[in-house]
């Protein structure tokens, strides 16, 4: 016979799978109402404002201000599904600060719908879809535009199921977070004209931020910055948000920070509201912030704050991997030299290392270059210790493999698949060996 806790049990393992399943089948029955629906065209005159990047626009649907959804162009007939930024006061620079469909333009006539299963869809005209929240049948019943600029679909009780804030592109904006295993890095824009991922990300990692450089024929991205960051425990720290608030009660002064489980990272701290501002990682690898301030004469935004910069307590431009263009020696933030086997010469826009045209060993050399780091070299502990010529061989084995720098006083070796920005530093035991071809 069956005892009664048995019976108990299995009476609370059915209430507990009925309610369960109730549940599932209320989300999955929950459709965004007609009302809320819609479907945008792709169409029309192009706004009258000046934008980032010299870009056409036209606007739609979704406004709560400063932000505005759009899509815009740089190049014909190839559009951005964007959350434009901007204070119409003086003549404003609109800013993007958001983008669903980067590297992946849609045309003329493209559409952004939401339907009754609660799908957001951007497709081209003939139906093909191009980037999509993949929410369909998970409970949304609407899209709405916060006004910190992120934009939501949410569920009847007004959770979010999907959020722009999760997907940044380049930028983040005031209460936006970076968090560690996920997806929301910065990747930088390649350029003005070209709308694809550049070179650069910025990334939330246990303990520490990150940036990296994508180095062509490189098996991983090159470190050139880090910030460690720590909670008084062991615990790894799994965010930053950026964020702006008043610096005192008496307001006068706003903190523009990195906010994280163990304190706070103090970034800038202007003499007036700094809440409509944006963290963004620039095409040159820099990350800066601008906040708008109707002081400003054109354009609206203020920098205020930048990482690499000649004034700045955090790290010099020479640091920057582009600073002096594709092959340069940098000092005191400017660029002062272009070496060569006959030297250092005068730097100009047109340095540049010369071009292997074979991997065999007899077909190059090496010059050397004295008191210089590479970009690196300074964040990332390189290999060894070991031996300069044992560092050399590493090079001289690996056909990618543009140089080799190595630090005599720690016997410290690097190997390189890109040259870039050298930086000069005061010691002469910092070496730079550079590969040349024989003719």
């Amino acid at each position: 016979m069956a005892s009664s806790s048995s019976y108990t049990l299995s009476f609370f393992t059915f209430f507990f799978f009925f309610f369960f399943s109730l549940t599932l089948i209320s989300i999955a029955g929950a459709t965004v109402p007609p009302s809320e629906t819609f479907k945008y065209v792709n169409e029309g005159e192009f706004g009258p404002y000046i934008n980032e990047y010299g870009a056409d626009y036209r606007v739609f649907g979704f406004f709560s201000s400063p932000f505005q959804l759009c899509f815009y162009n740089t190049t014909p007939n190839a559009f951005t599904l964007a959350l434009r930024m901007g204070i119409q006061r003086t003549e404003p620079l609109y800013r993007f600060v958001w983008e669903a469909n980067r590297g992946k333009p849609v045309r003329e006539k493209a559409t952004l719908s939401l339907g009754t299963e609660g799908n957001l869809v951007l497709a081209e005209a003939d139906g093909t879809v191009v980037w999509q929240t993949n929410t369909a049948n998970k409970g949304v019943v609407g899209c709405k535009l916060l006004s910190n600029g992120n934009f939501v679909l949410y569920d009847s009780k007004g959770n979010f199921i999907w959020q722009s804030f999760d997907y940044p592109t380049d930028t983040l904006l005031v209460g936006q977070s970076l968090r560690v295993g996920g997806v929301t890095k910065l990747v930088s824009r390649k350029s003005d004209k070209e709308n694809v991922d550049g070179a650069y990300s910025f990334v939330m990692e246990p303990k520490q931020l990150a940036m990296y450089r994508k180095i062509n024929n490189s098996p991983r991205p090159g470190l050139y910055y880090s910030y460690t960051l720590t909670t008084g425990k062991d615990d790894s720290v799994q965010y930053v948000k950026f964020n702006s608030a008043p610096e005192s009660d008496e307001g006068f002064a706003y903190e523009l920070t990195l906010v994280h489980e163990g304190g706070t990272l103090i970034l800038s701290r202007p003499k007036y509201n700094s809440t409509a501002s944006f963290l963004r990682l620039g095409m040159d690898g820099n990350l800066v912030i601008y906040t708008y301030y109707d002081k400003v004469f054109w354009g609206g935004y203020e920098k205020t704050f930048s990482l690499f910069d000649r004034d700045s307590i955090w790290e010099t431009e020479c640091q920057l991997p582009e600073r002096c263009g594709k092959f340069g020696v940098c000092e005191d933030n400017q660029c002062v030299a272009c070496p060569s086997e006959k030297g250092l010469l005068g730097w100009s826009k047109s340095c540049e290392p010369k071009k292997l045209t074979s991997c065999a060993a007899e077909d190059f050399h090496y010059y050397k270059v004295e008191g210089v780091d590479h970009y690196m070299s300074k964040y990332n502990r390189g290999s060894g210790p070991v031996k300069v010529d044992d560092c050399g061989k590493k090079c001289t084995s690996d056909c990618k493999c543009l140089g080799y720098f190595y630090n005599q006083d720690t016997s410290r070796c690097w190997i390189t698949y890109d040259l870039m920005t050298l930086n000069k530093v005061s010691n002469s035991t910092h070496l730079g060996f550079i590969k040349v071809p024989n003719k």
